[in-house]
């Protein structure tokens, strides 16, 4: 059996935990430091087990030495946002934490996969490159999948059609700045321009860059964490069984784009390797502007970081 081990157990690391465990793609390993937490969320999930029907197993610890021999490692844990408060807000906080979670990873868990969920998500997944050491392929942000999924259900939900006929590509860096793009958009492979007039889709844009702090303002102490964790687990799954597929998701670029040293949401293709292939697209100009003042918005929060010698 395959070994996933999840750092941070608060509401995205255990309902991840939760649906890896449904999907059966591998036993699971809760990592948090607050003492108890990890224990008590992979005991709850288990003993749902004999209705869910699932047999993987599930365990909770503070001690990261469980890790060890982990296919994957997804990476959830840090400061979470308030209402008013930007992911970019969490930076020095966070950076802290996933600069000392990656001298972890990389002693325990040389080996494995790293996925990035923290926030500010592009970000973080240059910190745990840069603190680990690991090749480039081996650290992969979880991004474009969440921003993807929440544009297909604004689609359709304005259409007011099946979500499983949807189609959607959200580009760029994690944050307002995103990159959904209306033409990789369809309803049973029909471009979105054809069912919506602009002034609809600039709206759902506008929705799907905001689908974070629609539910932060909602929920008012927390943030989203169950479309997160489905994104997490489709992640690991490509991973764990090599399915090869083609989704959006933060990855270090070398100059696809025009982009060069930093992570940024492109199409790749996700197997057991980690990154296996950079998707270069052709972009209209408009579409290529947009997807370089994203990164530039990721690059200088890179580089503020590496100023302050926090990376």
């Amino acid at each position: 059996m395959k070994k996933v081990t999840i750092i941070g157990s608060g509401h995205v690391g255990a309902s991840s935990a939760l649906y890896i465990s449904e999907k059966r793609l591998a036993n699971v390993v809760l990592i948090d430091v607050v003492e108890g937490l990890a224990h008590g969320r992979a005991l709850d999930s288990v003993e749902a087990a004999p209705i869910r029907h699932y047999d993987t197993r599930i365990n909770g610890t503070t001690n990261f030495a469980e890790m060890v021999d982990s296919d994957v490692v997804v990476v959830t844990a840090g400061k979470a946002r308030k209402p008013g408060m930007s992911r970019d807000d969490l930076l020095k906080i966070n950076a802290k934490i996933i600069s000392s979670i990656s001298k972890e990873i990389a002693r325990y868990a040389p080996n494995t996969i790293i996925i990035m969920v923290t926030n500010p998500l592009d970000v973080m997944a240059y910190v745990a490159l840069k603190v680990s050491g690991f090749a480039l392929k081996r650290v992969v942000g979880m991004a474009g999948v969440l921003d993807s999924t929440r544009f297909r259900y604004f689609l359709a939900d304005k259409l007011g059609v099946n979500v499983g006929d949807t189609t959607a590509l959200v580009l760029g860096g994690h944050g307002d700045s995103m990159v959904p793009l209306p033409r990789y958009a369809t309803v049973s492979g029909i471009p979105i321009p054809e069912l919506l007039e602009k002034d609809d889709i600039d709206k759902l844009i506008e929705r799907t860059r905001k689908g974070g702090a629609e539910i932060v303002s909602y929920l008012k102490t927390g943030s989203a964490f169950w479309a997160p964790a489905a994104g997490v687990a489709e992640m690991v799954e490509c991973v764990i069984r090599d399915k090869m597929r083609i989704l959006p998701c933060s990855a270090y670029m070398r100059g696809e784009y025009g982009i060069e040293g930093i992570f940024v949401g492109v199409p790749i293709k996700l197997g057991k390797n980690g990154v296996e292939e950079i998707i270069e697209l052709s972009l209209a100009k408009e579409e290529n502007e947009a997807l370089a003042n994203s990164a530039s918005k990721v690059k200088s929060i890179v580089e503020k970081l590496e100023d302050e010698r926090l990376v």
